[in-house]
């Protein structure tokens, strides 16, 4: 039986999928590969998130560590401090708080602040990770990752079929998950463009078949994060991750228009006027039906 995606279970919020949402990325690491240490300092990480909802971000995706390509581990502590005072502070905004993490402890600490998803690079299989999240009303975003970030991509990552390996991997995961008594209803899926995939030919092969990444009996929600990538930079010659806001906006249409439903972003504005025009021209295509 078909399981449409009508609605995710967001800890206090049930967010439904009338049209694409936009997650906004909150970075309070000193590293992060597209704005390391811009907001470390809590008035400058308020301000940005303050600033992305007022510009349409959905959801704020809070993220303590970096898990660029060869970012090494941030100690738990650590993590700790930079993410839970955001959840504190962030929690009168309206919106879902997002946590950026695989760590099982910071999974726990959040939850317990108040956050309504943890967004996990390592799809909770990580020991302890299921226990962290199962008894909690949190949404869980599922995220497809060959080998770890520190290597992941020193070496070419070799798949025999991508999309067809990252469907496999969403349906282990979601049994697994369902198995331990978390509801459907909480899940999102992530391929995980970056994450353990060539640049230009892994990448947009999943951009491409990205509606088949889902498992043929589920139609959960899929979200996707090209935002800045050095797979845009790669087409368009852009070397600095700033320059890339054009190909991210563009990125984020094309996502949208292969059956994202969530596209997690740096330039929210940008991307909530994109959204807007091609909302404008698929209600006139059904108008016209």
């Amino acid at each position: 039986m078909q399981i449409i995606a009508e609605a995710l279970q967001c800890g206090r919020f049930t967010l439904p999928f009338e049209r694409p949402l936009i997650m906004g990325i909150l970075n309070v690491t000193p590293d992060s590969f597209s704005d390391g240490g811009r907001f470390v300092a809590r008035d400058a990480a308020l301000a940005q998130a303050e600033a992305m909802i007022r510009d349409g971000a959905d959801i704020v995706d809070i993220g303590g560590e970096s898990t660029r390509p060869g970012a090494p581990p941030v100690p738990l502590d650590e993590e700790l401090e930079r993410v839970i005072p955001m959840i504190e502070a962030l929690r009168s905004t309206g919106v879902p708080l997002s946590i950026d993490t695989y760590k099982p402890a910071v999974m726990r600490a959040a939850v317990n602040a108040g956050a309504d998803m943890i967004n996990d690079i390592w799809g909770f299989r990580r020991d302890g990770a299921i226990d962290a999240v199962k008894a909690s009303t949190c949404g869980l975003c599922v995220m497809h990752m060959l080998g770890e970030p520190e290597t992941m991509q020193k070496h070419e990552p070799v798949y025999r079929d991508v999309v067809a390996e990252v469907r496999e991997f969403f349906d282990e995961r979601v049994r697994t998950l369902t198995a331990s008594g978390i509801g459907q209803d909480r899940i999102c899926l992530d391929p995980g463009f970056g994450f353990g995939k060539s640049v230009t030919v892994h990448n947009y092969d999943l951009l491409t078949g990205l509606a088949n990444t889902k498992p043929a009996n589920l139609n959960l929600p899929l979200l996707a994060g090209m935002s800045r990538k050095s797979m845009l930079g790669a087409v368009t010659g852009r070397s600095q991750p700033s320059e890339r806001v054009a190909a991210s906006v563009a990125a984020a249409v094309c996502a949208v228009e292969r059956g994202a439903s969530i596209v997690r972003v740096h330039d929210v504005a940008a991307t909530a006027d994109a959204l807007k025009v091609w909302q404008a021209v698929r209600d006139a295509a059904r108008r016209s039906e």
